[in-house]
């Protein structure tokens, strides 16, 4: 593995000033070009106006040739296309500074309303994705996402959901590694003209590759061409050389049988392709960045090997089928291109060349589309480590299980906000039993530990001054709900998710437990008992892990279990009227509740001690 500290600078000072020297960049340049704009809008209206009044002069004098309007005219043309290369760099230039812009607010800590949010990619059913808000607004993510195509969106979404092996991870950090610095990469990426949608399925275009194709047999494609050049030759003959009408309502009539012949087939490769062919603009930019690149790590070297072509390199095909599919929609649906169309039998010919074109290159693009997401999903995490330089990478230790963090602070936490704590468990011990108040961050620690072995097991730096950690298989249990449609009770809830977690122990790799608040929802003895034996089978079966509990009773648990468990806590004061929380940990238990203040702080009144004192008060 490689070492577990960085490089860069321990600050964002660095990635900040990087990205503020780009947006100035762009902002200089789309003022210049906006004065361009202004220039070349007034320069067309001159010289339309001059061609106007030129040709209007050519019907009332002699002085002046018809043909002299020919020159502001067509100076009028060349001016049409130099402001839609102007027109196209502004766009460029305004997508350069609101992507700067969302780097400075992400180094802000403004990003909640940044897109994508991967709402997606929410499944409560997940062993921990869930309770650690991996997707969704204000995620991991959301900050972590800078893929501009649905391909990298659900790559990172797997990275995160599951678990690498530690070579993969290593490789994994070695690319973030290269491309850390690569900030023109990124930009060059995220300011490609085409947009995401979220209706984009990857999958469609590798399905519609697998299939087999419908190729039409040389018969046909020779009838065609016969045709077609029957039809262009007769048409002309009779347009131009006054041939019978005939022999050109008889080359069209003959079209007129085979297109109908052959209609559900062209109809059909035609909705094929059309599902297919969404997304394909921006999968081709993507595709050319990324082939212009020669890497060093062996992530990035075996993910650009995929691109490798004997002929065409994969963009320059992706883009042929974009226009095939532009060009068969167009001779299908164009009021206008349709007869013209007819005529050549561009439609068999496009279908032809369509299918031809899925038998040739359909078996490549599953590897294409796994290069593409693959980079995207690691081009995030080298922004993300980029904008953090101070965060390490993990590392990955073996056999025995370990967790051993120093400084570990939730990665969704702004820095100035953020409290870091140590903790260390695995082997001794096993089991780290967290009291404390409410609202003193029993539950953020344990987000704080699961977020972190995400980012670590995706190959992503860490929140932390340094973490060790073994392979381990994460589940928790911290944001678990009653279901009124399900009919299932909170109580409930909670132990079937306790029994998924039990029943996932005992493989090869050790499980990772983050229970909250253990079996809430019932009395104290039952839930004493049960807790202890639940926290028994699971260290049994070699599971460790972290429980949380307010009620201070659970924390004679760890009393019997001896020197494989531990009791840390949260403290809180009041101070001055106000609560007050300082989330550090600290060994041992904790010695004070805050319930009552808190009820006697948001105005719910003195709790009463006993029936007497409550029919005093009634009297």
């Amino acid at each position: 593995m490689i070492p577990p500290t960085n490089k860069p600078a321990a600050s964002i000072t660095m990635a900040r000033a990087e990205y503020q020297r780009r947006r100035d960049g762009f902002f200089l340049e789309l003022q210049r070009l906006a004065k361009t704009d202004r220039k070349l809008s007034l320069t067309r209206l001159g010289l339309f106006l001059a061609g106007i009044g030129l040709a209007a002069m050519s019907l009332t004098t002699r002085e002046v040739a018809s043909w002299w309007c020919l020159i502001p005219f067509g100076l009028f043309a060349a001016a049409i296309v130099r402001h839609e290369r102007v027109a196209r760099q502004l766009d460029r230039c305004r997508r350069g500074i609101a992507y700067h812009d969302a780097n400075l607010d992400r180094l802000d800590h403004r990003w909640q309303d940044s897109q994508p949010l991967g709402e997606r990619y929410v499944d409560e059913e997940h062993p921990y994705e869930y309770d650690l808000d991996l997707f969704g607004k204000g995620s991991l993510f959301q900050l972590l996402c800078r893929a501009r195509t649905r391909l990298g969106e659900d790559t990172l979404a797997e990275w995160l959901r599951t678990s690498a092996s530690p070579s993969v991870i290593d490789f994994r950090q070695r690319a973030i590694c290269e491309l850390r610095s690569r900030v023109d990469l990124r930009e060059e990426l995220a300011l490609l003209p085409a947009e995401v949608h979220d209706s984009i399925d990857p999958s469609l275009l590798q399905d519609w590759a697998a299939r087999t194709p419908h190729l039409l047999s040389r018969k046909l494609l020779a009838t065609a061409g016969l045709l077609a050049i029957s039809a262009v030759v007769t048409g002309f003959g009779w347009w131009v050389l006054g041939w019978p009408l005939a022999y050109f309502a008889a080359a069209v009539t003959a079209e007129l049988v085979l297109h109908f012949a052959f209609k559900s087939l062209l109809q059909q490769v035609a909705h094929d392709i059309d599902r297919a062919d969404v997304g394909l603009a921006i999968l081709s930019q993507v595709l050319n960045v990324v082939e212009g690149e020669r890497f060093q790590s062996p992530f990035l070297t075996a993910l650009r090997s995929q691109l490798d072509t004997e002929r065409h390199p994969p963009s320059w095909q992706i883009r042929r089928l974009h226009r095939l599919d532009a060009w068969l929609d167009s001779s299908l649906h164009n009021q206008f291109f349709m007869p013209f169309a007819f005529l050549l039998c561009l439609p068999i010919w496009l279908s032809h060349a369509i299918e031809r074109w899925r038998a040739t290159i359909g078996p490549h693009i599953a590897q294409w589309l796994d290069a593409v997401g693959q980079f995207e999903a690691i081009s995030s995490l080298s922004g993300h480590a980029f904008e953090h330089p101070a965060d390490p990478f993990p590392e990955i230790v073996g056999p025995d299980p370990l967790v051993d963090a120093v400084g570990l602070g939730h990665p969704l936490i702004p820095d100035d906000r953020c409290v870091r704590n140590d903790i260390r468990f695995g082997r001794q011990p096993q089991l780290v039993m967290v009291s404390g108040s409410n609202m003193s961050g029993k539950s953020t620690l344990m987000r704080t530990i699961g977020c972190n072995i995400v980012l670590a097991f995706a190959g992503a730096p860490v929140r932390a001054t340094k973490l060790r950690l073994s392979p381990f298989v994460l589940t928790t249990s911290i944001r678990v709900h009653d279901s009124l449609l399900e009919g299932a009770s909170l109580f409930f809830a909670v132990i079937s998710r306790l029994k998924a977690i039990v029943e996932r122990t005992g493989g090869q790799t050790p499980l990772l437990f983050l229970i909250d608040e253990i079996l809430p929802g019932t009395n104290s003895h039952d839930r004493r008992v049960g807790a202890e034996a639940i926290i028994r089978q699971l260290l049994h079966r070699g599971a460790v892990g972290l429980v949380t509990t307010h009620d201070l009773a659970l924390t004679d648990i760890v009393e019997k279990l001896g020197h494989i468990a531990m009791n840390v806590h949260f403290e809180d004061r009041l101070e001055e009227g106000r609560m007050t929380f300082d989330y550090q940990l600290r060994p041992g238990v904790v010695r004070r509740s805050n319930a009552l203040e808190l009820m006697r702080l948001i105005g719910l009144g003195e709790p009463v001690d006993s029936g007497e004192e409550l029919q005093a008060e009634n009297r």
